[in-house]
Parts: structure tokens; C-alpha cells; sequence
């Protein structure tokens, strides 16, 4: 079970760090994205401090402070179900497996985090 609940988060954690650095970096597609679905350019830097939390805590929980690993997982699961309910309230469809990717993601690592 440690190996698929390290597996999982590596790859939450990567990802996650990944979309912080293009949203501090303010990416093109990140910026297009954001107005899409209603999202104020100006947050971006607290949604990328979120991510980027996210991402670190996931590392201190495989590190060894799991309650951390399972404070994250919570946070990221938190975050992208607020991505995804922007994404649907907008009405924007076509690229909504992108949070919804990363709300499995986030939800793998919590169940993972929790049942090893």
C-alpha cells in the first residue's frame, strides 16, 4: 500500500508544483483560463501560494509527519472542488478534466494518506 500511496503523491506533488509555477509565472493559458471561468488575475499569486502549500505539505507528509500529508490532501481536495464548481458555474466544459484531474489527484492522495 506505501508504494501506490507514494507513487500517487509524488505525482499530486508534481503536478501541483508544476501549476503553481505557471500560475506565479503567470502562463498564457493559465491567464486565459482564469478570465474563462470568472477568475480575477489578481489571485492568482494566492491560488498558486495555495497549490504550492499543497504540494510541500504532500512532501512532509511522505517525509514523515503524515498528519501534515493529510492536512494537504484535505486542502487540495478543498481547493479543486472550488475549481471544479467554477468551472461548471461558468458553464465551461470543454477543459473541465483539468481540475477534475487534479481533484483525483488530491482525493487519491487523501484515501491513499489515510488507509496506509
Amino acid at each position: 500500500m506505501f508504494t501506490a500511496y507514494a507513487i500517487i503523491t509524488v505525482v499530486t506533488i508534481l503536478a501541483n508544483a508544476a501549476i503553481a509555477v505557471a500560475d506565479f509565472l503567470r502562463a498564457g493559458f493559465v491567464l486565459a483560463n482564469s478570465a474563462e471561468v470568472g477568475v480575477p488575475e489578481t489571485w492568482l499569486p494566492w491560488l498558486a501560494s495555495l497549490k504550492g502549500a499543497g504540494a510541500a505539505g504532500l512532501l512532509l507528509g511522505l517525509l514523515g509527519v503524515p498528519v501534515i500529508g493529510v492536512a494537504a490532501a484535505t486542502g487540495l481536495v478543498l481547493f479543486y472542488v472550488g475549481a471544479v464548481t467554477a468551472h461548471l458555474r461558468a458553464r465551461v466544459y470543454y477543459n473541465l478534466a483539468v481540475p477534475g484531474g487534479f481533484l483525483a489527484l488530491a482525493g487519491a492522495s487523501l484515501v491513499l494518506a489515510v488507509v496506509r
